[in-house]
């Protein structure tokens, strides 16, 4: 079967995190692709637990690191892949196959568009983070002075 490199980054663009894109290449076997799925619902969970918590929950807290981590790595796996020559893509994953790859602008639209969802998650959990982070120890800090 001929992989293509459009729908193998379409779904790292729009399904990110759920492995879909390892399953294409790599089939149902892959390790690396029901990580990436774990790490998800571990992620939607942690995020529920922050919720739930008010933000305070350690284990929340490492749940969604976990699942903003394979959310990002999936929109990096769509950079790199997507920005690699057709004859590397084919040699790798076609080698078997007469087709050979013709990428198009599409690729490129769904890389662009995997680095500024990448970019802009990333930032946010950033902010949210250090934010947290410093809310905590300004509560550390009156509770000192009391």
């Amino acid at each position: 079967m001929h992989k293509n490199k459009l729908f193998f980054c379409a779904l790292g663009l729009f399904a990110p995190g759920t492995g879909l894109n390892v399953f294409y290449l790599k089939g149902l076997g892959n390790i690396w692709a029901w990580a990436h799925l774990v790490a998800l619902f571990g992620g939607i969970l942690g995020w529920k637990l922050l919720g739930a918590s008010d933000m305070s929950s350690a284990l929340g807290w490492v749940l969604a690191t976990v699942g903003f981590i394979t959310l990002e790595a999936s929109w990096l796996t769509t950079i790199v892949f997507g920005l690699r020559p057709d004859e590397k893509w084919d040699a790798q994953f076609n080698s078997h196959s007469n087709q050979t790859s013709n990428s198009n602008w599409l690729v490129i639209l769904c890389v662009i568009f995997s680095l500024m969802i990448g970019a802009a998650v990333m930032m946010t959990g950033l902010a949210v983070a250090f934010e947290q982070h410093f809310l905590s120890q300004f509560e550390e800090a009156r509770k000192i002075s009391q």
